[in-house]
């Protein structure tokens, strides 16, 4: 995959940016149908020269002047993604009742299925 990575010389530390366009594909979590996602992913992360004690001035993806690129894109599409993957963003899903995706076959259901656990309660409710 093409990324594009500069590499930025201070004189306190070093800024690493990272650049780069992920593609995902899985189920949607609405109707369970195939989705793509295309990321942009732009991270950007510091390593001071003399980080001492303080963990903001050290990044966890440079251990003994050697840049763990791998974990670093992993981790920046993790931060990336949505709270959801879906197919489209007026996703419909999945119809409740029947199960029939509602993007294919629109559809309302005339009555609300009961639910039988509550019958002995449904009887008390009509004698009151």
């Amino acid at each position: 995959m093409p990324a594009e990575l500069a590499i930025t010389k201070a004189s306190t530390g070093s800024l690493f940016e990272l650049r780069f366009q992920a593609r995902l594909h899985g189920p949607c979590f609405r109707c369970l149908g195939d989705a793509v996602l295309d990321l942009p992913i732009d991270a950007r992360e510091y390593q001071a020269t003399s980080p001492g004690e303080s963990e903001d001035l050290r990044t966890p993806y440079v251990v003994d002047d050697k840049l763990d690129l791998a974990a670093w894109a992993r981790d920046a599409v993790a931060l990336t993604l949505p709270d959801k993957i879906l197919c489209r963003a007026d996703c419909a899903g999945l119809c409740p009742v029947c199960g029939k995706n509602l993007n294919e076959e629109p559809h309302t259901h005339d009555e609300a299925p009961s639910d039988s656990r509550w019958a002995a309660l449904e009887s008390l409710r009509e004698q009151l």
